[in-house]
Order: structure tokens, then sequence, then C-alpha cells
């Protein structure tokens, strides 16, 4: 739990001081926005394509679980047949 939350401060830091820098760059403010809402949807991006990767993560780990559940099941009930 410890570790997630210092992962989370870290990027929430990063963000934090991504988004100061381009706030007080030297541009005009149209620019600005643009590369606001650039950076927006790339992270946005970035953070489906990790969520997919996570979901079929578990999605596997999940059937691995469910076969060997089964798996067990069928010898159990094979062995009390016996």
């Amino acid at each position: 739990m410890k570790t997630n939350k210092v992962i989370l401060g870290v990027v929430g830091g990063l963000l934090t001081g991504a988004a100061l820098g381009i706030l007080f760059a030297p541009q005009s403010g149209r620019k600005t926005r643009r590369q606001i809402k650039d950076k927006s949807k790339a992270l946005k991006e970035d953070l489906k394509e990790d969520f997919d990767k996570f979901i079929e993560k578990i999605d596997k780990k999940y059937q691995s679980v469910s076969n060997d559940a089964h798996e067990l099941l069928q010898r159990t009930n094979s062995k009390m047949e016996n």
C-alpha cells in the first residue's frame, strides 16, 4: 500500500510540475492552452493503454485461477468416486 502512495505522489508531482512549467512559459495563452490540451490527450491515451494492459493481466490471472479451481474440483470428484 505504501508503494502505491509513493508512486501516486511521484506521478502527481510530475504532472503538477509539468502543468506549472507550461503555465509559466513565455508563450501566448492560445499556444499554452493548445499544449495543455495536447498533453492531456496524450496522458489520457497512455493511461487508457496502461489500464487496458492491467485489465488484461487481471483477466489472465482470473482465467488461470478459474482453470486451476476447475481442475482441482474434477480431481476431487474423481477421487471421491473411486
